[in-house]
């Protein structure tokens, strides 16, 4: 698939969602991680009448683009009212339900989603699907406490009203040794294949002890952009 069609997608969703939810009415904005949000800075640039916003980061590298480009950084503990966070996702289902997390950041992502008045997703074709678990087969990522990972990893394979496909603490790439999150946990994914009941699942699994988040996010977003192949925008709203 072409790379610059996926781009393309991600550019396109990025610019209508900021062209219609951020305004100079605004007082703070949250951004959220991952390859779509560049292009939601980027569209920010565009527009002088959004400098005087707060920014509010999802993680370390939404910080960075915020701080770099010279905008107005934020932070949840300052601003715990949101008046819309926009970020990407992994998958989209037809009611909007989300996973996220592939970048590891869910935490950080979840929170500042709450905190918003509405929260917009933001993303390219390849990321819309009926039911979560189709496109994205990394599995759901959790975000633990490394003393208990192994615990958890256990009780996920055994305790739950399904069975994971797999289940596995996410190793990094560029290292010896597992990724470790903004906050200092450890991510694993849990792969359960396509869910009839996300919002079930997410309740079971954040039950487990030693669980610090999960990448489900269910009946939280209010609309949801598309960058498409032919150069339009889909949009999916409740």
């Amino acid at each position: 698939m072409s790379v610059d069609l996926i781009e393309n997608g991600k550019r396109l969703a990025a610019y209508k969602a900021v062209d219609e939810h951020i305004s100079p009415e605004n007082k703070v904005v949250g951004i959220g991680s991952g390859s779509t949000v560049v292009y939601v800075i980027e569209r920010i640039l565009q527009k002088p009448e959004l400098k005087d916003i707060i920014y509010v980061p999802t993680s370390f590298q939404s910080k960075l683009l915020i701080r770099d480009n010279g905008l107005k950084l934020g932070s949840i503990e300052q601003h715990d009212i949101i008046d819309v966070t926009i970020d990407g996702a992994d998958e989209v289902d037809k009611d909007l339900n989300a996973i996220k997390g592939g970048g590891a950041c869910q935490f950080q992502e979840k929170l500042v989603a709450e905190a918003a008045k509405k929260f917009v997703i933001v993303a390219d074709f390849r990321k819309e699907s009926k039911r979560l678990g189709t496109q994205w087969t990394k599995g759901i990522p959790i975000e633990v406490v490394p003393l208990c990972y192994h615990i958890v990893i256990k009780r996920i394979e055994n305790e739950l009203s399904i069975k994971p496909k797999s289940c596995k603490l996410r190793m990094a790439i560029n290292k010896a040794g597992p990724v470790v999150t903004d906050n200092g946990n450890f991510v694993i994914d849990a792969d359960f294949g396509q869910l009839e009941n996300p919002a079930s699942l997410l309740k079971e699994i954040k039950l487990l002890t030693g669980v610090y988040e999960v990448g489900l996010f269910c009946n939280m977003a209010s609309i949801a952009y598309f960058g498409e192949q032919d150069g339009s925008v889909h949009v999916l709203k409740k």
